[in-house]
């Protein structure tokens, strides 16, 4: 694919928002930039980011490739992704609310009932019940790709526990250590807000019953989860505890926490575990990882859940279609940032489409994530695409289908220099009293050459994402 938007130079000219970045590149000789990407990876490596990915043999932590060129947006081009991933937010806590509530957007004939009601992801044992503030998704992750100067499409929705953003704060340390002389020459907006931002959006959805400085807590699966350090980095960042589900428990209307000086009440959860695993009570009975009795507490209003069970329903990926319809519903208003063209294989006439054309498309699970369960046509081969046809045949309704984008690419240091490389998006959104997010985001990149798999357990990276100052 060699149609696409190159985000540094176009029409033969490089962009304003690279232009101090030009003089840069090019006084970066071969030997140095080796040395800086060494010195990079022994700081990951130091700090401890790492992911597992499982089932490949071998260690299962690994390093996330850092590209140590910096992704930029201007002042104007994130304002308007701003007021986008706002107003996405927004509609995605008003739909939750209204379909574990009377489900007016269902009653108008505006989303197929059983895509919400016969969802994995729909909790029932959470309808009728309003969370705090009346807040589901406290952390929206919103993944964004660029097709042109212009053109912002959402790819995909994140309203449980989007992942990443440590990265995000990562990323930006190490550059800031790294090459200081950038940072004193151009204008950028910070993002080590973030901690601070989500430590006040958890303590603003505090349960009623807490009259006091609410106790916040992250419960994590445990260091075996891909994630754990993310757990642990945000917790140290925020000063609160992180625990796992055996450092909890309930006793009369609460829950509480184990400590060395006896319990302590916890009011707010930002959990990091799925749904199935939060109580043994209510969902999965063979969970060691949740709390049991923790969703009779919830639904008491006793503690908040960040994000609410439930949460999952609307980020499906075919629900995901819908949204553009939620915020004309819910706001009143008009997408500011539009959705991918997708085809839903649950629809007749999309199945045949789709299934006529799968070397053309991008073929995803409904639920799927991490990059697997997706076929990418034009990247495979004769026998992926067959074999692929099967399981859509076989069962439509957990595949969705969207053109094969061509994706922006952003300047990237490989081994012969530097070199265009396909990215996305993925910015933080904090819903609580307020809605907030730090100017910037994870950009993930595809290493490989024509590559437009993103996603780190693919062999994708991560940048360092600039917001210039006006």
């Amino acid at each position: 694919m060699t149609d696409y938007f190159n985000e540094m130079f176009h029409a033969g000219q490089v962009r304003a928002p690279y232009g101090r970045l030009q003089d840069w590149m090019a006084a970066m000789p071969a030997e140095l930039r080796q040395m800086k990407q060494a010195e990079a990876e022994e700081l990951f490596r130091r700090i401890g980011i790492t992911f597992a990915v499982y089932g490949e043999g071998g260690d299962p932590d690994r390093l996330i490739p850092f590209d140590m060129f910096p992704r930029v947006f201007t002042a104007q081009e994130w304002a308007r992704l701003d007021r986008g991933i706002r107003q996405r937010a927004r509609a995605l806590n008003a739909f939750l609310a209204d379909v574990y509530g009377r489900g007016e957007i269902v009653r108008a004939g505006r989303i197929p009932a059983d895509l919400v009601y016969k969802n994995a992801a729909y909790e029932k044992s959470v309808a009728g019940f309003v969370p705090p503030k009346g807040v589901y998704s406290h952390i929206v992750g919103i993944d964004l790709v660029r097709t042109g100067p212009e053109d912002f499409y959402v790819l995909e929705d994140n309203c449980r526990t989007p992942s990443g953003v440590s990265y995000m704060l990562e990323n930006r340390e190490i550059m800031m250590r790294m090459f200081p002389d950038i940072f004193r020459e151009n204008r950028i907006e910070p993002v080590d807000r973030y901690p601070d931002l989500l430590r006040r959006t958890l303590a603003s959805v505090a349960p009623a019953k807490c009259n006091r400085d609410p106790n916040i807590v992250i419960l994590t699966p445990g260091h075996f989860n891909s994630a754990y350090y993310e757990h642990s980095f945000l917790a140290d960042l925020m000063g609160v505890e992180l625990v796992e589900g055996q450092d909890l428990f309930v006793e009369g209307e609460f829950v509480w926490m184990r400590t060395t000086e006896g319990p302590r009440r916890v009011d707010v959860i930002y959990r990091r575990i799925d749904d199935d695993f939060i109580d043994p009570l209510c969902f999965r009975p063979d969970s060691m990882l949740g709390v049991p009795g923790l969703m009779d507490v919830y639904r008491s209003g006793g503690v908040s859940i960040c994000s609410a069970p439930g949460a999952g329903v609307a980020d499906d990926k075919a629900v995901y279609t819908y949204v553009p319809e939620m915020i004309r519903f819910y706001l009143g208003e008009e997408p500011i940032l539009q959705n991918v063209p997708t085809w839903q294989c649950a629809k007749g006439d999309d199945l045949k489409y789709v299934l006529e054309n799968l070397g053309e498309l991008v073929v995803k699970e409904v639920h799927g994530s991490g990059g697997y369960g997706m076929l990418v046509g034009p990247k495979s081969t004769r026998d992926q695409i067959e074999s692929f046809r099967a399981r859509v045949a076989a069962n439509p309704g957990n595949y969705i289908a969207q053109p094969t984008l061509a994706l922006s690419a952003s300047p990237t240091f490989v081994e012969e220099g530097v070199a265009p490389r396909h990215v996305d998006l993925r910015p933080y959104c904090l819903v609580g009293e307020r809605i907030e997010l730090v100017p910037g985001g994870l950009t993930r990149v595809a290493l490989t050459e024509g590559s437009l798999v993103v996603n780190s357990s693919q062999g994708g990276g991560v940048k360092d994402t600039w917001v210039l100052a006006e």
